[in-house]
């Protein structure tokens, strides 16, 4: 049995079984909403670009709380701040499936709601399983907190889209084939979690008094959040459009460069950015990013490939992931163990290197390619990212002190949330680009109208092509940052 910070005795598993399920029930509902735009344009009676406000919005909330949970986990003991996290993310949950059809406004709020809890619970909880579990087994430890964070992104589209498919029931409640329903499952699991949390979680994390500086709290939430809009809203409306992208962005830019330089000069930081000058932990948190890139990347382009070239519904391009996603779950724990053995260098040049030659072959996707083709490659592909991602998570860990552990985490899922961000926006930019360039003229569509319908695949096919050779880029690039890696001994106070 494990002792909290008080020397009180607690269930170690049984506290870490609560902050896995209830960070899979949180990240889920960043994941799950793709597969619903369509409906919720129709039940709002909305355009797309409003329908996907719900997910920009939740990406906004979602990207301003990480780093402010480097101050809220220093300050407030561990057991409240959770607790409130929950709640708040209960709460977000109710406020979205109640919303009105008429008052599309008010599902927004319930989506920002939500974005808050769940930016504390995904941070808090890499900082949680690296105090609780022994430094001989972070390794281990990072790839059980991992199992939320990578499973979700594969597996929400796909639980969305069997949702949607027909009426369904769980604990005695129908749910029918409406937006509403994915939303009923993770906030029943995060209602669960909310009754039990006040028994089983416990102040592992060691607090201090910290004055709150409110100029740094301030800077980080317009920074970080002008920042993200500006690039959530570049895959739509383009790079150059001044008022919904550059000015947002750049002033976004503007302010996190005003909040870095007051965050070097304060004694006590509001988010510890000294910590970039650790060589090893910028480097483990720069190729986390990277992995994240190349994960997203795809993550995003398949499903719109399988669904608008393969003609497969939403439910069935999830079915198409999900062996992936299932191997991944079961590799991580591994690479977790061995980790623990020989570090995380040797894990990472090799993962990289299989997911760059994994990624290759989907340049050259067609309308007939095998499905069990995808199938077989995008599962190479996620257990190369498992044998990426749970080292670098446990190496973002051992490269800081126990005490920096909080902002380590802050700081590195922030880099994450950043590289998330821009990612969607390249992804989205560089299809749309490609496909257009070389769309078939208007006239053939009258003169040869079965032509014109072919060509138009193909210029779709190609938009999809330059994507996947751009993650593949990632990909080499990901290689080479691996190769200055250091197994480095793991820092005591």
């Amino acid at each position: 049995m494990a002792k909290d910070i008080h020397g009180k005795v607690y269930s170690l598993w049984t506290l870490a079984l609560l902050v896995l399920v209830a960070t899979f029930a949180g990240d889920l509902n960043a994941t799950m909403l793709a597969t619903a735009v369509p409906t919720l344009m129709r039940d709002f009676n909305i355009s797309l670009s409003t329908a996907q406000q719900a997910s920009t919005w939740f990406l906004l909330g979602n990207g301003i709380m990480i780093p402010v949970t480097a101050y809220l986990g220093t300050r407030v003991p561990t057991k409240i701040l959770y607790l409130f996290s929950l709640a708040v993310l209960f709460l977000g949950g109710i406020v979205a499936i109640t919303a009105p059809s008429s008052n599309y406004l008010f599902f927004i709020v319930g989506r920002v709601i939500q974005s808050l809890g769940v930016g504390v619970i995904i941070t808090l909880q890499m900082v949680i399983f690296a105090e609780i579990f022994p430094e001989e087994k972070r390794g281990q430890a990072m790839a059980i907190a991992g199992l939320s964070l990578a499973v979700s992104p594969a597996l929400g589209p796909t639980f969305a889209g069997w949702v949607l498919h027909k009426n369904h029931s769980f604990l005695g409640l129908t749910l029918s084939d409406s937006w509403r329903s994915i939303f009923i499952v993770p906030t029943v699991i995060i209602g669960i979690c909310l009754l039990l949390a006040p028994f089983i979680m416990r102040d592992v994390l060691k607090n201090k008094t910290v004055k709150l500086d409110i100029l740094s709290l301030i800077l980080t939430v317009a920074g970080f959040g002008l920042f993200l809009y500006g690039l959530t809203n570049a895959g739509a409306d383009g790079w150059i459009k001044f008022d919904t992208v550059l000015l947002p962005t750049l002033s976004g830019l503007i302010l996190l460069v005003i909040f870095s330089l007051r965050q070097l000069k304060m004694t006590a930081p509001f988010l510890d950015l000294r910590l970039l000058t650790n060589k090893q932990f910028s480097l483990a948190a720069l190729i986390l990013a990277f992995v994240t890139m190349a994960m997203m990347g795809v993550e995003i382009i398949l499903p719109v490939y399988l669904q608008e070239i393969r003609g497969l519904s939403a439910l069935g391009s999830g079915l198409t992931l999900l062996p992936g996603t299932l191997i991944m779950t079961v590799a991580m724990p591994v690479f977790g163990g061995i980790y623990d053995k020989i570090g995380g260098k040797i894990l990472s040049i090799c993962g990289f290197s299989a997911l760059t030659l994994a990624t290759v072959p989907f340049v050259f996707v067609s309308s007939s390619t095998p499905h069990s083709w995808i199938i077989f490659f995008y599962a190479i592909r996620a257990v190369s990212i498992a044998a990426v991602m749970m080292p670098m998570m446990s190496a973002v860990m051992d490269a800081v002190r126990p005490s920096e552990m909080t902002h380590a985490s802050a700081l590195s899922n922030t880099l994450k949330q950043v590289a998330s961000a821009l990612i969607v926006a390249v992804f989205t930019s560089v299809t749309t680009k490609v496909s257009k360039d070389h769309l078939p003229s208007a006239h053939l569509k009258v003169e040869n109208l079965a032509l014109y319908l072919t060509k138009f695949i193909n210029a779709t096919i190609k938009g999809y092509s330059a994507s996947f050779l751009l993650a593949v880029v990632l990909g080499a690039i990901g290689v080479v940052f691996t190769l200055f890696l250091k197994n480095q001994e793991k820092f005591k106070e």
